[in-house]
């Protein structure tokens, strides 16, 4: 395994990155103006970084086969236009585009055409009247956005619950998948397990509890090191943002019930080029692992084996670790994240150009 020996050498590729983030911070509060269709807690979100990102929030027409109607689908449009394919951000589970708050910017400013995009049934899309949110009316509705509006194959980034994502439409949907980046990557899960079989009441019941305050607060704690509570506030308050709509508790349910994301028979399935980033301290994933097995590993120990089972099983993979981050490189070390998803498509790139180039003719 590879490991990020220093975070801070992220800024030898962004070297206006502290400068520019601290202009992008002290011009968000000056003039943030949000969608009409975000709820009206936004205004009370105090991170500079997720309200300058939710200011470019739009929602995109998409036509489906479940719904009559168009989905108006929730975004974040690139700026600029590349001759590199594009980047597509997911977020992980019941999240939105907002969790790229910090590294959106810095890959954008590395050049690179970036969309963030609202997996159906989270973030901020109108879904009054849409009925299922199973896997594959998730795999449908990005189908669909991604042929029409993104158009070219793309270099897909999933973290956490979004890694299987990413994994399930990859080997569904190859032709609109050039490689693949699984960060802490929730990826060997019997989908929602028993919770697929409660009753509907006991399903919503328990919906509820996943939108509590203390559940969430909870989470925060357990996937980051070293967060001031005031920050941990604010971040939960911008996790539950979408939770305010009034479809995201049938939604939510729907997913639920559908029996969720089981894609660990079809990891040897991806045939892109794979960059695996794990969170040298993550504490969810690993620790879910060692459960599941049974072992008696610690928490890192597991940690180590699950990553390196990934890597084991996607046959054209790499693998970085991250020092010093827990389950969320992008959130908590959005400098190194952005590196190395850099670093990897540029190094993909020149790979490719040195495979199409031909080759000279030897004259003897």
């Amino acid at each position: 395994m590879l490991t990020l020996t220093s975070a801070s050498s992220a800024l030898t590729l962004f070297p206006e990155c502290k400068t520019q983030r601290r202009r992008y911070a002290i011009s968000a509060a000056a003039d943030d103006k949000f969608p009409s269709f975000l709820p009206k807690q936004m205004e009370e979100i105090k991170d500079p970084f997720a309200r300058k990102l939710a200011t470019r929030i739009e929602r995109l027409p998409v036509n489906v086969s479940f719904s009559e109607k168009s989905i108006m689908s929730s975004c974040v449009k690139p700026l600029i236009q590349s001759n590199q394919n594009p980047v597509v951000l997911l977020h992980g589970f019941d999240s939105s585009c907002l969790e790229w708050r910090y590294t959106f910017p810095l890959l954008e400013e590395a050049g690179l055409e970036t969309w963030a995009i609202d997996i159906l049934g989270w973030g901020f899309s109108n879904l009054e009247r849409i009925k299922s949110c199973d896997i594959a009316s998730k795999r449908e509705h990005f189908y669909q956005l991604w042929k029409s509006y993104i158009k070219r194959p793309m270099t897909l980034v999933g973290p956490s619950l979004g890694a299987a994502v990413a994994v399930d439409f990859a080997v569904n949907h190859p032709e609109a998948v050039e490689n693949l980046v699984l960060i802490d990557a929730s990826v060997y899960a019997e989908g929602t397990g028993n919770l697929a079989k409660l009753p509907r009441a006991a399903a919503y019941a328990g919906v509820s509890i996943l939108k509590s305050f203390p559940l969430r607060l909870y989470i925060i704690f357990l996937a980051f090191k070293g967060v001031s509570f005031d920050t941990c506030l604010d971040w939960v308050n911008i996790g539950k943002l979408h939770c305010l709509y009034p479809w995201w508790e049938d939604a939510t349910v729907s997913f639920m019930i559908s029996g969720g994301y089981n894609v660990s028979r079809q990891i040897d399935q991806v045939k892109q080029k794979t960059l695996i980033i794990w969170g040298e301290d993550d504490q969810i994933v690993s620790n879910k692992l060692a459960v599941v097995s049974n072992s008696n590993f610690c928490s890192i120990q597991a940690s180590e084996y699950y990553h390196n089972r990934l890597h084991c099983e996607l046959p054209n993979s790499i693998i970085l670790q991250v020092p010093d981050c827990g389950h969320f490189p992008h959130v908590e070390k959005p400098d190194s994240a952005a590196r190395l998803i850099l670093e990897f498509i540029q190094n993909y790139s020149c790979q490719k150009k040195a495979q199409l180039a031909p080759t000279e003719e030897v004259v003897y």
